[in-house]
């Protein structure tokens, strides 16, 4: 790289020369300036709004050497070739690289050749690395993706928290941790922990208002995937699964209709994972099925949607994960299904996180706000932006804005749900409320005598769908709550019991289906409404319809459909002549089977009781 003039504005020379830009995004250059006056930055910017030129600048106007600190190699190894072509003599040392290559890239570093050096903080932290790196002239020490320091933050990884040493080890060298995505208490947990709160906050707005928000209840995700991204053929988008087996089953699903999909997870090849990566960076039109390992440095500007199959983890983990879209400035759409196994799935995750209880009950929290969005009634873009601490007006930019829910009083409809939970004692998933509620016959509900409470089949005018879309938002209003160690139980909130004193009231949206949804999501709808024991059940129905199936060399739909597999997990047939009571069991398959599968279902319910 040719020197520099010595100029008053050597910053905006370096923008225009090095980089190619005539002028700074909003929120940069006073997070430059800052720095160059050797301040302590903390900056949390957008995705997409230039987060990495507030160091690179100043690393190349000061001099000396500035070392980055990455939390993914994909992500350093990206920077570091689009630095290079740049003309900046940059480097990286990481596991992914020979132990020759990383010896030279230090060899460049000792010897003032590079100006920015990319390390993972395990390989920073190292006595060793801190003594060498003493010995050379560093100037600067910027930390990407900063929220991962915070051990209230979506990302937090415990070796960010060594980084807390580097103020000490390199006393008068300024540090600027930079993130997209930090609540409040993120944010003052960052301040604490790397810089003893000496540092300067700059926080940019979080919106990003060329993006549509949408959120749709989940029926079928595989159908309403392929509706959503064929009506968007053509364009680049990211349809993002909670496992890796989803996410195999969207591409495939994608790929059948002809769609150019391809997948990415952590499970796979490294070179099939990286070449699908480059081919979605550099070819248009790809869809990226993708769990959340597709993430941190994938900045494709023309991404059009965003697509969750399944729950995000907290409101951060969606806005960076939808953030991704529309990186160019252009109309993009963020769109997420939702539903109540999600909601029980997530706080799953969170329970049996190895994690102390004020973490697990902060996360908690920040499920219930992403739940709280997904059930808005009002402007979606507020709600997000409020839960960084920003306010703004109706965005006209969602589904909430563009077709309002026309709100119906459902405060009956919910002391029934809430009377019910109730008499049953707080201990009952969903499922088997809307079975009490909508006079199911079931061994279940005659051996606990359920049939005999007042509110037994006191909803059967209703579908089981309307009753779990309003049992969805009493959780999400915090009338109810899930009791996750209770295996997926409901039990009622301060609100709810203020709805049963007559001191509150409950409004919801209406059922709104089509009837081809409607037929579309029977199936999908009984999953989401089993109780975590009952869908346990179900797994090893379909387990054993699978060893059945090969057996016989046929398919598994011809032991039984799914449909007959939910109804026998929520059934629960212990003799034949209930089991004949099955949906979808003749008297062929009664002889056949019905002593395996009974066998089966005794087997589970005594794991479970």
């Amino acid at each position: 790289m040719p020197p520099l003039a010595k100029t008053a504005d050597r910053k905006r020379q370096v923008l225009k020369d090095v980089f190619g830009y005539d002028d700074f995004r909003p929120g940069q250059l006073p997070v430059i300036d800052a720095l160059l006056a050797g301040r302590n930055v903390l900056a949390v910017m957008p995705t997409g709004s230039g987060k990495s030129l507030c160091f690179q600048v100043p690393a190349l106007v000061q001099g000396g050497l500035t070392i980055v600190v990455s939390p993914l190699v994909a992500l350093m190894q990206d920077q570091v070739q689009a630095l290079r072509l740049a003309g900046v003599p940059a480097d990286a040392i990481n596991s992914a690289q020979s132990r020759e290559d990383n010896v030279d890239a230090w060899r460049r570093a000792a010897s003032g050749h590079t100006r920015l050096l990319y390390m993972a903080p395990e390989r920073l932290m190292t006595e060793r690395m801190l003594e060498a790196l003493a010995r050379l002239d560093v100037r600067l020490i910027a930390i990407d993706e900063a929220h991962c320091i915070s051990q209230w933050g979506p990302a937090f990884r415990p070796e960010y928290e060594a980084l807390a040493g580097l103020r000490e080890r390199f006393p008068g060298v300024p540090i600027a941790a930079l993130t997209a995505t930090a609540d409040e208490v993120t944010r003052a947990d960052i301040a604490a922990r790397l810089f003893a709160s000496d540092v300067e906050l700059f926080v940019l707005g979080f919106d990003r208002p060329n993006i549509s928000l949408a959120v749709e209840p989940k029926r079928d995700w595989k159908r309403q995937m392929l509706d959503y991204v064929a009506a968007r053929r053509g364009r680049s988008g990211i349809v993002y699964c909670l496992s890796r087996k989803r996410t195999e089953e969207a591409a495939e699903a994608l790929a059948s209709q002809g769609i150019r999909a391809l997948a990415y997870h952590a499970g796979m090849d490294k070179d099939v994972r990286e070449a699908n990566q480059n081919i979605f960076m550099t070819e248009k039109g790809v869809v990226m099925a993708a769990t959340i390992a597709f993430g941190m440095g994938i900045d494709k500007p023309d991404v059009r949607f965003v697509f969750h199959a399944d729950l995000p983890g907290s409101v951060e983990a969606y806005y960076q994960e939808f953030g991704r879209a529309g990186r160019d400035g252009a109309k993009a759409e963020a769109f997420m299904l939702f539903g109540l196994q999600d909601i029980r799935m997530r706080r799953q995750f969170i329970d049996q996180e190895d994690a102390g209880e004020d973490r697990k009950r902060r996360e908690h929290q920040r499920l219930g706000a992403l739940v709280g969005y997904c059930e808005a009634v009002s402007c979606r873009r507020q709600i997000l932006l409020g839960y960084f601490g920003e306010k703004a007006q109706a965005c006209g930019n969602c589904d909430a804005c563009l077709s309002p829910a026309a709100l119906i009083d459902a405060t009956t409809e919910a002391r029934l749900i809430i009377d019910t939970i109730r008499a049953t004692g707080e201990r009952f998933g969903a499922g088997h409320i809307i079975d009490v509620l909508t006079g199911a016959s079931s061994e279940r509900i005659a051996r606990l005598s359920h049939d005999r409470l007042a509110t037994y089949a006191a909803g059967k005018d209703r579908k089981r769908e309307d009753w779990q879309q309003m049992i969805r938002q009493l959780v999400a209003a915090d009338f109810l709550a899930l009791d996750i160690a209770g295996f997926g139980g409901l039990t009622i909130a301060g609100k709810g019991r203020d709805l049963l004193r007559g001191a509150a009231r409950f409004e919801c949206r209406p059922p709104s289906r089509t009837k081809r949804a409607e037929r579309k999501s029977r199936a999908a709808a009984a999953i989401e409404a089993l109780p975590d024991t009952d869908a346990t059940l179900l797994d090893a129905l379909k387990q054993l319809r699978l060893i059945l199936a090969r057996e016989r060399r046929v398919p598994a739909y011809a032991i039984f459909p799914d449909r007959t597999l939910i109804d026998m997990a929520a059934r629960k047939p212990a003799t034949p002549n209930e089991f004949a009571e099955v949906h979808g069991v003749g008297a062929a398959k009664l002889n056949e089977f019905a002593d395996t599968f009974l066998a089966a279902i005794r087997k589970k319910v005594a794991e479970t009781s």
